[in-house]
């Protein structure tokens, strides 16, 4: 969580850091912190990426794309490490509790004034994982805490390490520490025809540790007093322990040599304590001290050989989590949520930006989770949510379901199990047909599938603009250029928050999310899709505002033949040249509901026009080739 007041003390002693010239070199980043410093602020600045409206994903696919090109371009190689699952021994329970309802608030807060509260999007960390996948930036994702296993490397390879995470001021880095806040890597320098390098400061604990005349050691005596995850004495002092603030703390511990002693000393401020009290109180401040010692490095061989680490518990822990899941895991293409049900039984539901009047949005998705939680824990038990009811952080008792094809399913072979059976699995849990996928492109089978189970369990029913409006971001999810099709202005605040609309696309988000994360356990038995080519929530949030207005939708892509023709091919699927409306049925799937046929069904008048684009455009390019001939026979004359 960081030392409280760290930075903030930092910079107001900006002596202690050191202007660089960051350039060829490796760099380990710690993964967590940059996905929420690039998606909340860039350089220092907002860098205006919607959080309201469900996400701006392809933006935000650009903006990853940018930060490693600028690290390239300086001969910089990165090294991505995230965050795995909760600490199987809950000691930071309290912490996590706190951080969970902050954000339920900070969401309803966002949705009832349409301001930025730094809620991070559902799917943006998928988006993070899969652009740094697609740029080939190795990536590991740890089994627990990451910041350890960063440190750990920093050391080993002797290169520095960038985090916003005041944590790495307290570790003994050769390399020091690069803080995000101070990391320019939108302002590339060369000089006199030298290397490209990155303007930042440097901090490290030998600057720090002289500026405050402090010895070494104590470091993390202070980082333990300072407020950590396992004690906070500012709630246990009778007295006015707030007098320490960090730069009056660090005074004070330069008279101690031991932290024993420092430890001691502490405790004596808080007046009279019992001796079960005080043995409590002193066992969590070591532990919170030892936060800080650093083991042998174990992502050195996953980075250099692909070698995936030991998981890093009891024999009889260990065992919960199959082998073949670590590599998986430890690469990220399975979520880190899977490790909190296998060990602790228990999923925590990050909250949309949704209104605490509205019901939680994650509802709606429930009946995947529990065919993901049987196929995790067969019939071992049933899993406690953390969700929010209105602005309380609930805790809720869900039992596993099966599917007709996933009862007989055991995790520990589920790798082994035919390809057709896993595609069943999800298939029946999506509530979807394989024949009424065949027909699409292989990148929007789930999407779709998801839209799928979406409308026939969202509550309520999506309008028929909504579905539209999802159709068209699908078709214009260009891989080239994202969004160009939809010549639709950006603002986030062009319209006050929909509640209403926002709730639905939420759910939609939701379902998607759990369906990708049973695809992934099935070991991708449909291609996983692209989420930056999917969604933009002020896109398709205007595009509704604007159907609704009276617009036809079809005017957004009739100029981009390349949209054009994607739209038809969906459409194609779904339609039948007839005018039978009996026809035009029963080329549809028996399992699709009705708001899906009128999500794939144009109207007569919006077919013509698609025609008459498509035929615009014909006559164009007939044109042109005959220009194109004719001045060529003129040059053969």
């Amino acid at each position: 969580m960081g030392v409280r007041g760290l930075f903030t003390l930092l910079e107001d002693h900006q002596s202690i850091y050191q202007d660089f010239q960051f350039t060829s070199s490796r760099l380990v980043i710690d993964g967590s912190n940059l996905l929420f410093a690039l998606y909340f602020s860039s350089g220092g600045a907002r860098s205006g990426l919607d959080q309201n409206h469900g996400g701006e994903y392809a933006s935000f696919e650009v903006l990853i794309e940018k930060f490693i090109k600028a690290l390239r371009d300086c001969k910089i190689s990165p090294y991505v490490v995230l965050d795995g699952g909760s600490d199987p021994t809950d000691k930071k329970l309290q912490t996590v509790l706190k951080k969970a309802k902050d954000r339920i608030k900070k969401a309803h807060e966002a949705a009832e004034s349409n301001m930025l509260r730094d809620v991070l999007p559902q799917l943006a960390k998928l988006v993070f994982i899969q652009t740094l996948d697609r740029l080939e930036v190795p990536l590991a994702q740890c089994y627990g805490e990451a910041d350890q296993e960063i440190a750990a490397l920093a050391r080993e390879w002797k290169v520095p390490v960038l985090s916003e995470d005041s944590d790495f001021c307290i570790f003994d880095l050769p390399e020091g520490l690069l803080p995000l806040r101070h990391f320019r890597w939108e302002a590339v320098q060369q000089e006199s025809g030298g290397p490209s390098f990155i303007p930042c400061k440097s901090y490290n604990t030998s600057n720090f540790c002289i500026v405050f005349d402090l010895q070494k050691q104590m470091l993390p005596v202070f980082a333990a007093l300072a407020g950590n995850d396992y004690v906070n004495l500012r709630t246990e002092s009778p007295v006015s322990w707030t007098q320490f603030i960090p730069e009056r703390l660090l005074c004070w511990l330069g008279r101690f040599h031991s932290p024993q002693e420092a430890f001691e000393a502490a405790l004596g401020l808080m007046g009279d304590l019992s001796s079960t009290r005080k043995e409590e109180l002193l066992k969590n401040l070591h532990l919170g001290m030892a936060e800080y010692q650093l083991s042998s490095c174990s992502l050195t061989k996953f980075f250099i050989h692909g070698r995936v680490p030991p998981f890093p518990a009891a024999e009889e822990v260990a065992a919960l989590v199959p082998v073949w899941t670590r590599l998986p895991l430890f690469q990220a293409r399975l979520p880190r949520d899977l490790l909190d049900v296998l060990l602790l039984k228990r999923m925590s539901l990050g909250p949309f930006v949704d209104h605490k009047d509205s019901p939680s949005a994650h509802w709606t998705s429930r009946m995947l989770r529990q065919v993901m939680y049987g196929l995790l824990l067969g019939d071992g038990g049933a899993v406690t949510e953390r969700d929010r009811d209105g602005l309380e952080l609930v805790v809720t008792t869900v039992r596993p379901t099966f599917t007709e094809t996933s009862r007989d399913l055991v995790l520990s072979s589920l790798d082994q199990v035919a390809p057709s059976q896993r595609l069943k699995v999800l298939l029946e849990a999506l509530q979807v047909s394989e024949d009424s996928l065949n027909g699409l492109p292989p990148q929007l089978r789930l999407p779709v599938a998801a839209t799928c189970y979406w409308m026939q369990n969202a509550q309520p029913p999506p309008a028929i603009e909504l579905l539209k409006a999802l159709l068209l971001r699908l078709s214009t999810g260009d891989p080239v250029r994202p969004s160009a099709a939809l010549q639709i202005q950006n603002h986030q605040h062009m319209h006050k928050l929909d509640l209403v609309l926002a709730h639905s696309f939420n759910q939609w988000q939701g379902c998607l999310r759990i369906g990708i994360q049973l695809n992934q356990l099935l070991g991708f038995p449909l291609p996983e899709p692209q989420i930056s080519r999917l969604y933009e929530g002020p896109v398709v949030h205007q595009l509704v505002h604007r159907m609704r207005s009276g617009e036809n939708l079809w005017q957004f892509v009739r100029n981009d033949h390349s949209s054009v023709n994607h739209f038809q091919a969906i459409v194609d699927r779904f339609h039948t040249p007839e005018n039978s409306e009996t026809q035009k049925k029963a080329s549809l799937p028996d399992d699709l509901t009705p708001h899906l046929q009128q999500l794939f069904l144009l109207n007569e008048d919006q077919e013509a026009e698609a025609e008459a684009a498509r035929s615009e455009f014909r006559r164009y390019r007939t044109r042109e080739c005959q220009e194109e001939l004719r001045s060529q026979e003129s040059c053969l004359e």
